[in-house]
């Protein structure tokens, strides 16, 4: 899938530092050169000689070594790559590169690159969340930097426990081939079928009012956008929104809960199923057939529940897609009610997020997701609503790629 493409990877000081080794093997698996500096840091973790032998060319170690700097081969480092992978991308290199330090190989290649960076950041949870580090991070994918990472789980540090864990080897596989789409148009959800639902649900009162929310299919659009992005079939169910039909990829409209609930049903069967939409929970049990017009009495609206269409799709004892996704818009208590839906809906994942007044989300144009599994929790910084799509594919990517 990475059939020639040349990746130059940066290996930081952290104990991840020993999932790189593995993570060489497997871009090498797939075609793919690849070349390494490690840091001062790293060296204290792995030798460059492991490195070295894995990679089947030396590891680079020292921005003044006489071997490679009479040429400046910091630059051709820069260079003479397709992408720069930083992993594990420690608090410390995310500091520098965000502030444009350039004091060692691997920070000045860093500087001196214009080739895509991708980096899995690995550290600590306490050093994760500190606010320097967030600012570092929200700087960083502000000027463009991709992102793996990181998970949810134990620490190396005895009874640590929280998000700070690097990406496994096979997710930044993953991550990197939708990056570079490999030079033979192998793109990591090719042959896979994706259902996306998007967008609010109309639910009539009469024939010119309707119960509906604040949704503008933003988040759904991009993920359908993503998926398709990354070589999936891909069938977009989408409420009544004001977007553009994404190119390429098979769209059906529906107005209500019941119209999306038969449109998913009927594009099943699929291996990933993405419901991102804001359905209506409630719907008139009997919309007026007339305007209702003003008069003395105020008319009297009787509600019904509407299907669960999440909980339906998840509890299927046939056609039930390997990866079952929910959306949970909480106003408090994000995640623990995220957590109780999980647990309710029997789905595999859920992406929860704080839609409260003020927050701009519902309706915005970025998002901040809590991925809630039976693993944990990961939270991922407030960021485009596209970015948000594609580290959820991201992580799409590399669950269907682990052996089952």
């Amino acid at each position: 899938m990475l059939q020639g493409e040349r990746i130059l990877l940066v290996i930081g000081g952290g104990i991840a530092a020993y999932k790189s080794l593995d993570l060489i093997r497997r871009l090498q698996e797939r075609g793919a050169a690849v070349r390494a500096i490690l840091t001062k840091g790293g060296q204290q973790f792995i030798t460059p000689l492991a490195v070295g032998a894995i990679a089947g060319e030396r590891a680079f170690t020292d921005l003044f070594d006489p071997r490679s700097e009479f040429d400046v081969g910091h630059i051709r480092l820069a260079r003479e790559t397709d992408l720069v992978v930083v992993a594990p991308a420690t608090a410390d290199l995310l500091a520098k590169m965000a502030g444009g330090h350039a004091d060692d190989l691997a920070s000045t290649v860093l500087l001196a690159t214009d080739r895509p960076v991708l980096i899995a950041p690995a550290m600590n949870p306490r050093m994760w969340e500190h606010a320097a580090t967030r600012r570092n991070f929200a700087l960083l994918a502000a000027d463009g930097i991709a992102c793996v990472g990181p998970n949810a789980g134990a620490m190396a540090e005895r009874g640590e426990h929280g998000v700070g864990r690097m990406a496994e080897p096979l997710e930044i596989v993953a991550a990197i081939e939708q990056l570079l789409g490999g030079n033979e148009g192998v793109k990591p959800l090719q042959g896979r079928r994706v259902i996306v639902t998007s967008g609010p649900t109309h639910e009539p009162i009469d024939p010119v009012r309707y119960i509906a929310n604040r949704s503008s299919g933003r988040q759904g659009h991009a993920i359908a956008r993503a998926a398709a992005d990354a070589g999936a079939e891909v069938t977009l169910i989408s409420g009544p929104v004001d977007l553009p039909d994404p190119a390429g990829i098979n769209i059906v409209h529906v107005e209500t809960a019941r119209d999306m609930l038969e449109a998913v049903e009927k594009a099943l069967p699929a291996d990933v199923a993405v419901f991102a939409a804001a359905v209506a929970d409630w719907r008139v049990a009997a919309p007026n057939t007339r305007k209702f017009k003003k008069g003395t009495e105020v008319p009297a609206l009787v509600l019904a529940e509407n299907p669960d269409i999440l909980a339906a799709v998840a509890g299927r004892k046939s056609k039930r897609p390997a990866l079952v996704i929910g959306f949970a818009a909480e106003t408090e208590r994000v995640i623990e009610n995220a957590k109780m839906k999980l647990a309710r809906k029997h789905c595999d994942w859920i992406l929860a997020n704080d839609v409260s007044e003020g927050t701009g989300i519902m309706g915005g144009e970025s998002n901040r997701i809590h991925l809630v599994t039976a693993d944990g929790v990961e939270t991922w910084p407030l960021q485009p609503k596209r970015e948000v799509a594609r580290m959820l594919v991201s992580r799409i990517a590399a669950a269907l790629a682990r052996p089952s």
